[in-house]
C-alpha cells in the first residue's frame, strides 16, 4: 500500500508529461496558420547568439512583425538550446512546455479542486488562451509565474525569483517588485534583484555591455502604445477608429494614471491576495504594447472571484471563447481588463462591509 502510494504521483507526473508532448506533437502535425509565429522570433535569436551575431535586429521600426525580437537578452540567451535542434522538434517541445505552463498554474492556484477544473475547461475554449499557444507566446509561462507568486507570496524565495524570472522573460511584471516593496516584502525584493544582477552579468558576458543599449534603443523605437498596427490598448483602438493621434495619446495617458491609481488603492486598502492580483492585471494593461492574447492574465482574477462565489466571473471566459470573442469589437478587450482590475478589489471590499455589519452590537454597560 505504502510503495502504490509512493509511485502514485510519479505515475501522474509521467502521465502529464505524455500528455504535454501529445499536444505539442498534435499542434506541430496540424501546422496550422499562424503556428509558432513568436517562437519564431525567438528562434531567430537564439540562432544569432549561436552565430555570434547581434541579439537585435536595429533596422526594425515597428512592433509585430515576423520573427522581430523584443525581449530582454537573457531570455534570449536562455532559448538558445531551442535552437539546437530543427525547427520540427523544437517548436514541438516548446509547445508542450507552453501547455504544460498552463495547466501546472491553474494546478497549483490557490483555489478549490472544483474551480481549477472549470478554469481547465474554459481554457480549452478561450480564444487569448489558445491563440497565446498557437503562437507559441510566452503568456502561460508568465501565467505560471504570476501563480507560482501568488500561492508562495509569503515565501521570499519562490516571490522573488518568480517576480524576477518573469520580468527577465517581459519587462511587465518588474511593476510586482513595487507591489512586494509596497507590502513589506523586501526579502522578496532582495531575490528578485540578486536574480537579476546575475542574469543581466551572464547577459553581458555572453554579449557584450552594447546589447543594453541596443535592446532600450529597440524599445524606444517600437513600443508605441497609440500608433502600433493591431494593438488593443484603448489609445490604439481609438486611433484605429480614425481618433487623432494626439487625442488617442492623451487617452491612452490618462488610462496609464489611472490604472497605477488602482493598483495603489489596492495596496493601501485590499489584502495582500487581492492587490498582488491587481498589481499582476495592471502588468499587462500598463505594458507600451498590449495584445488580444495577453487576456490569459485574466485567469488569476476569475479564479480568485470564482473561490470567493462570484461565478458571474465565468462571464469573462463566455465572452472571449471561440467563435464568440471573434464577432466582437476590439474595445471588449480593455473592458474586460478592467473587470479584471477592478472587480477583486470591489468585492472583497463589499464582503468586508457585509461582515461588518453582520457582527452584533456591543453590548452596553451598566449605566
Amino acid at each position: 500500500m505504502r510503495t502504490s502510494s509512493r509511485l502514485r504521483p510519479i505515475g501522474l507526473v509521467i502521465v502529464a508529461v505524455l500528455a504535454f508532448e501529445l499536444v505539442g506533437l498534435a499542434l506541430v502535425t496540424l501546422d496550422v496558420k499562424n503556428l509558432g509565429y513568436d517562437y519564431e522570433a525567438y528562434r531567430h535569436a537564439a540562432e544569432r547568439v549561436l552565430d555570434g551575431s547581434p541579439l537585435y535586429d536595429l533596422s526594425v521600426n515597428v512592433a509585430g512583425a515576423f520573427a522581430i525580437f523584443l525581449y530582454p537578452p537573457p531570455f534570449g540567451l536562455a532559448f538558445t538550446p531551442f535552437a539546437l535542434v530543427s525547427r520540427e522538434i523544437s517548436l514541438w517541445q516548446w509547445e508542450a512546455v507552453l501547455v504544460a505552463s498552463l495547466v501546472t498554474a491553474i494546478a497549483i492556484m490557490p483555489v478549490q479542486p472544483r474551480v481549477r477544473w472549470i478554469l481547465l475547461g474554459a481554457s480549452v475554449i478561450s480564444w487569448p488562451v489558445l491563440y497565446s499557444i498557437l503562437l507559441g507566446q510566452v503568456g502561460t509561462i508568465l501565467l505560471l509565474l504570476f501563480a507560482i507568486g501568488w500561492r508562495w507570496r509569503d515565501k521570499p524565495g519562490a516571490l522573488g525569483l518568480s517576480m524576477a524570472i518573469g520580468a527577465l522573460i517581459k519587462v511587465q511584471p518588474v511593476i510586482l517588485l513595487a507591489w512586494a516593496g509596497a507590502t513589506g516584502r523586501w526579502r522578496a525584493v532582495l531575490v528578485a534583484l540578486a536574480t537579476f544582477v546575475v542574469a543581466g552579468l551572464i547577459a553581458t558576458v555572453a554579449f557584450g555591455p552594447g546589447v543594453w543599449a541596443d535592446y532600450f534603443s529597440m524599445l524606444g523605437r517600437v513600443n508605441s502604445s497609440v500608433t502600433t498596427p493591431n494593438g488593443f490598448s484603448v489609445g490604439a483602438i481609438l486611433y484605429q477608429a480614425g481618433i487623432g493621434e494626439a487625442s488617442a495619446r492623451m487617452v491612452q495617458t490618462v488610462v496609464t494614471v489611472a490604472v497605477v491609481i488602482v493598483v495603489v488603492l489596492s495596496i493601501l486598502r485590499s489584502s495582500a491576495e487581492v492587490s498582488y492580483i491587481t498589481t499582476v492585471v495592471a502588468s499587462q494593461i500598463l505594458s507600451p504594447l498590449v495584445w488580444d492574447h495577453y487576456a490569459v492574465v485574466l485567469i488569476i482574477p476569475v479564479a480568485w472571484l470564482l473561490e470567493q462565489g462570484r461565478w458571474w466571473a465565468l462571464g469573462i471566459f463566455v465572452v472571449t471563447a471561440i467563435p464568440v470573442i471573434l464577432f466582437l469589437p476590439a474595445a471588449t478587450y480593455p473592458i474586460l481588463f478592467a473587470i479584471g482590475l477592478l472587480a477583486p478589489m470591489l468585492v472583497e471590499a463589499m464582503d468586508r462591509r457585509r461582515a461588518a455589519r453582520a457582527q452584533p452590537a456591543p453590548a452596553l454597560g451598566p449605566a
